[in-house]
């Protein structure tokens, strides 16, 4: 089960957004290289990715921030990126463009503290956007509950694109991080189920302003969850059948 869309236009350009997917991309790209030599992309993780063993020892704390701007492989990034594609616009229009760009980064930093707070003795470098995007992803649960995500869906060799409330599709992704953060034993390395835990929550906290304002149940019972605006409308909503080899 994988977002690729969803039915919620935004109604300026998120250059925010945008900025924020082209640097990714770009400190991607620059750092690519170190994949070849393990020594010297340790070194680099040492300085720049979230070690939590370092900060118990008082080193390290720059790692909160640029540990956001990193990614440990091309899948990595290209999954963190569409992710904030489909999530960020609308935070960013409902927030405005630098209160957005506080959020996201206040999200990233909870994300890692999080992660921090459960395996303050690990060694393993943590890195990637996801955290954040977490919180963008918490935010936009609150705001809009009921706007259409299209899932692609695979089930052994059934592939469909379909429609689903934001509410399911994201409560079921943080429900897997809990799951996650449980069921992996503390410094096995892999995903950093926590982060994106505590990213999410962050998110959740810091949108409750915005939605205050908005009017809170109020503004729920207005929009009844979807988006106050109308809803974008895709004409293929279908994955075309392949065929089978005889």
């Amino acid at each position: 089960m994988f977002p690729i869309r969803d039915h919620n236009p935004s109604g300026r350009v998120p250059v925010v957004t945008y900025a924020l997917i082209a640097i990714n991309v770009a400190v991607f790209l620059l750092t690519w290289g170190l994949e070849a030599n393990p020594r010297a992309l340790l070194a680099f993780y040492a300085d720049y990715a979230l070690v939590p063993a370092l900060v118990s020892n008082g080193q390290g704390y720059s790692g909160f921030l640029t540990s956001m701007f990193l990614h440990g492989g091309l899948m990595h990034l290209a999954g963190n990126m569409l992710f904030l594609f489909i999530f960020g616009d609308n935070m960013e229009d409902e927030m405005g463009h630098l209160p957005y760009l506080g959020f996201y980064l206040a999200c990233g930093l909870a994300a890692g503290m999080a992660q921090y707070l459960a395996e303050p003795s690990s060694r393993i470098p943590m890195v990637g956007a996801s955290g954040a995007i977490a919180g963008v992803m918490g935010g936009y649960l609150l705001l809009f509950p009921r706007a259409r995500v299209d899932i692609l869906l695979f089930f052994v060799v059934i592939v469909r694109i379909i429609p689903a409330p934001a509410w399911i599709v994201l409560a079921a992704w943080f429900g897997m991080q809990i799951f996650g953060g449980l069921a992996t034993p503390a410094d096995a390395g892999g995903v950093a189920y926590w982060a994106h835990a505590g990213g999410f929550v962050a998110g959740v906290a810091l949108t409750l302003p915005l939605w205050s304002r908005l009017g809170g149940a109020g503004f729920w019972a207005r929009t009844r969850g979807h988006p106050p605006h109308p809803e974008a409308r895709y004409s293929v909503t279908r994955v075309p059948r392949v065929p089978r080899r005889r």
